[in-house]
């Protein structure tokens, strides 16, 4: 599957921004699909993930109550809606997906990537 993500801009503390992946290539609804990010000089992390259908999702500690991931199998799409933006959510946002089964929350274990879109939060 390929994914392209987008929706990323430059957000003022405290604002809103919902990112967007479209997938082509295969049916989205075959994959879990997560969200990752990269600040600069850090490491790719797990923001949240979401089942196959839609009925589980589960997010890092430090978006939670935030962050909100959700998917519509039919318009082939994952949205990331961001609220309560801080500085320390500037980061890369990548989209992901993968076929492996259980909560996977490691970069490693998912297969297709998006390109990412900056996400900038200034104070």
């Amino acid at each position: 599957v390929q994914l392209q993500a987008s929706g990323g801009g430059l957000v003022q503390a405290g604002g809103s921004l919902r990112l967007s992946c479209a997938a082509s290539g295969d049916a989205l609804w075959r994959y879990r699909m997560a969200w990752f990010r990269q600040g600069p000089e850090n490491e790719r992390e797990f923001v949240a993930t979401i089942t196959r259908s839609g009925d589980s999702t589960y997010y890092a500690d430090s978006v939670k109550g935030r962050f909100t991931i959700s998917r519509q199998n039919m318009k082939n799409t994952v949205w990331l809606q961001m609220s309560s933006l801080s500085p320390e959510d500037t980061a890369v946002y990548y989209c992901a997906a993968t076929t492996v089964v259980g909560v996977p929350t490691t970069p490693a274990a998912y297969r297709s990537w998006g390109q990412g879109t900056q996400v900038t939060v200034s104070s």
